[in-house]
């Protein structure tokens, strides 16, 4: 079974989606059981991905990548989580935020800190969780105060995907006291070896292990007056924007793990007999695979449609909550029918199906859970029938 064909993706996506399949396929799968088993960063499945252009190739042509596009990055995406959640999130996450230096960055930050993360020099990430803040972009406590030619920041941001790996990173920091609740926030790019940056890696988690998160404490944290990225209090705008887009391809993790479950379950069921037959000689079972795939195929649709207004620009916050929201739930419950369809061997821990169920409880939360992308749905719906 083969669930992420290449007939719903346009045909400029198709090099990169065999590409991702093949490198996943090499690289990823084989090594999938035993850093989840350990935890550890994936460097060198990181550098092999370096090598073969498929990783912060979001980027530019102009700064050294191959410039990918929505509908690229989601054909990518779906590969690389299909195979593993945690080291595509390892992979994905090298450049994440990226795009944001791209947009709103001078020519200088643009060959200091974008250039070497397109050439596989340098990590970077996104800073943007605190420790009693998640979704609320307009409640951060971070703050960054001006101090001659300098920006001092204080406060500590949390769940920072390369926190402790990354060589910089682009953190969300309040600059502004007044009550103009979307209009006091700015982004900064902070190296992390800057004076006051601390970071360590959070407790481990239960799932995409061999993706690292951490910690970080900015004490009197100074950088230069330059890494201001774009205007001054304009940063929570810019970071709707970016997500606008991203969670469309964030569905597209929703989708590769949808696809594992469909595909893992498939398999067993139809190699495992009971009560002297095949598993999937039972309706029961059957009619649960028939779910199965009408849900994931359903998703997909939804998602490339997203794709396709991402391109296009058109009402992209809508969208991207759509399918963040749908593509990851589906995956959860497929994930949910696998493990009981493969009965009690779901429980064991080296099973992929037993990876899989851990897996897919983390895209519902992360980049907005979904109860607030749902707040958008409403919200964007209700504005567009105004």
């Amino acid at each position: 079974m083969e669930l992420l064909d290449e007939s719903i993706i346009p045909e400029h996506a198709h090099q990169v989606k065999r590409e991702a399949r093949k490198f996943a396929r090499e690289y990823i799968a084989p090594n999938a059981e035993e850093y989840f088993r350990t935890g550890d960063y994936p460097w060198e499945i990181l550098e092999a991905g370096r090598d073969a252009d498929l990783v912060a190739q979001d980027i530019g042509e102009d700064y050294g990548g191959r410039g990918f596009d929505v509908m690229e990055m989601l054909a990518l995406v779906e590969e690389f989580f299909r195979a593993d959640p945690g080291i595509g999130l390892t992979l994905r996450l090298a450049s994440f935020g990226g795009e944001l230096v791209e947009r709103h960055g001078t020519d200088a930050q643009h060959e200091e800190y974008l250039r070497p993360v397109a050439n596989g020099d340098q990590i970077t990430g996104l800073a943007i969780s605190e420790p009693d803040t998640g979704s609320d972009l307009a409640g951060m406590t971070t703050h960054a105060e001006k101090d001659g030619d300098e920006w001092v920041l204080n406060g500590e941001k949390y769940w920072v995907g390369n926190a402790v790996e990354a060589d910089w990173l682009t953190v969300y920091a309040k600059t502004d006291d007044s009550d103009h609740r979307y209009s006091n926030y700015s982004l900064f790019i902070v190296p992390t070896d800057a004076d006051g940056y601390e970071a360590e890696h959070i407790p481990e988690k239960m799932a995409f292990r061999a993706s690292k998160q951490g910690h970080i404490i900015f004490e009197n944290c100074r950088i230069p007056e330059q890494n201001l990225l774009g205007t001054e209090n304009d940063g929570f705008y810019m970071l709707v924007d970016f997500f606008n887009k991203e969670r469309v391809i964030v569905g597209g993790h929703g989708l590769g793990i949808a696809a594992a479950a469909v595909e893992e379950t498939w398999k067993f069921v139809h190699d495992r007999e009971a009560f002297e037959k095949k598993i999937s000689d039972f309706q029961a079972v059957q009619h649960e695979l028939a779910d199965m795939r009408i849900d994931f195929e359903s998703a997909r649709a939804l998602n490339w449609r997203a794709a396709d207004k991402a391109i296009e620009g058109e009402r992209t916050s809508l969208w991207g909550s759509l399918v963040k929201t749908n593509s990851t739930e589906t995956a959860v419950d497929c994930a949910e029918r696998g493990m009981q369809l493969h009965g009690g061997r779901s429980i064991f821990t080296n099973r992929r199906i037993a990876r899989v169920y851990r897996d897919c409880r983390i895209p519902v939360i992360y980049e907005g859970a979904n109860e607030i992308q749902r707040n958008l749905i409403y919200s964007q719906q209700a504005k567009f029938e105004e």
